[in-house]
């Protein structure tokens, strides 16, 4: 006959198993209780350059200005460190945009600093990134999901970040988006705004010491000839055999529909490129820019 009842030797042996599995909680409390907070910044270079460009040199267009990005990067993991003071810093992941995927001399600089994570998208050929944003959107993702980070610093505006966001947050991470201040209006997506945990705006006084726009080259031209147009429309076409190299023919596809008008980052490579190999300034001499983008344009297409 079975015996409903427990006797004493089987309530002592429930009562340490009860105990030993308390004891194993209170451990299990207690290391994670002594395991720091993780946190990483997550920066959209894009963004970045155009916005502080915009703030300080008054104009978002990179060749314009020089960004000192290691003593920025230094100062952003500063900040981090007063604002998530009980945590410690997993690493800077910076995307950014380069032809072929292929690293710049600069990004290659930036990738070799302690802490740091370059990661390219592709660039096209109106200098237009593409595919920055699923990058940034599955590292967050992973890194929240394997509870590498509890706190996400996110230096971004565009709106195709909120989804980079929600998947983060679903896995228990909080994002903070950090901003630079416009000069006028907002320069983040509303949505974004919306969907992050809490928001923090970086001013002039922060960026000032990191960016400082570039002297324009100048030429003395008193004693100099002025080039033929034939001389210049071959320069064009030295640039363009150059530019269609380094590009490859899915940048050249892209460009053709816009003929006979180049992207204004393109034409001013182009201006840029031309002046130093000629040795002479194009600007105010609407002729000469002509025949430098017909020579530009003859090339290009008899490649195509």
């Amino acid at each position: 006959m079975n015996d409903d009842h427990a006797g004493p030797d089987d309530l002592a042996t429930l009562g340490a198993r009860i105990d030993r599995t308390n004891e194993l909680l209170q451990r299990m409390l207690a290391e994670v209780a002594k395991t720091p907070s993780t946190h990483a910044i997550f920066v959209d270079a894009g963004y970045l350059y155009a916005a502080a460009g915009r703030l300080v040199a008054g104009t978002e267009d990179r060749r314009a200005f020089d960004l000192d990005a290691e003593g920025l990067i230094e100062a952003l993991i500063d900040r981090a460190r007063t604002i998530f003071a009980d945590s410690r810093l997993l690493r800077v992941y910076w995307y950014d945009g380069a032809r072929r995927r292929i690293h710049t001399a600069e990004q290659q600089s930036i990738a070799e600093l302690p802490d740091v994570k370059v990661r390219l998208g592709n660039l096209n050929a109106n200098n237009q990134q593409k595919g920055v944003d699923s990058l940034i959107r599955t590292d967050l993702e992973s890194l929240a999901r394997h509870r590498a980070i509890s706190d996400a610093a996110l230096i971004g505006g565009d709106e195709d970040l909120v989804s980079a966001v929600e998947a983060a947050q679903g896995y228990g991470a909080r994002v903070h988006l950090w901003g630079i201040e416009a000069p006028e209006g907002r320069n983040q997506a509303e949505p974004l705004l919306w969907e992050v945990d809490s928001q923090r705006t970086f001013d002039l006084e922060f960026f000032k010491p990191y960016v400082a726009r570039r002297t324009a080259a100048s030429y003395d031209t008193t004693n100099v000839a002025r080039p033929a147009r034939e001389d210049v429309r071959f320069v064009g076409a030295q640039i363009a055999a150059k530019w269609l190299a380094a590009r490859g023919r899915e940048a050249l596809v892209e460009l053709l529909p816009g003929h006979p008008y180049l992207p204004g980052s393109v034409d001013q490579d182009l201006l840029v490129e031309a002046e130093v190999l000629l040795q002479y300034s194009l600007r105010g001499q609407a002729d000469l820019r002509r025949a430098l983008r017909d020579g530009f344009w003859e090339h290009l297409q008899a490649q195509y």
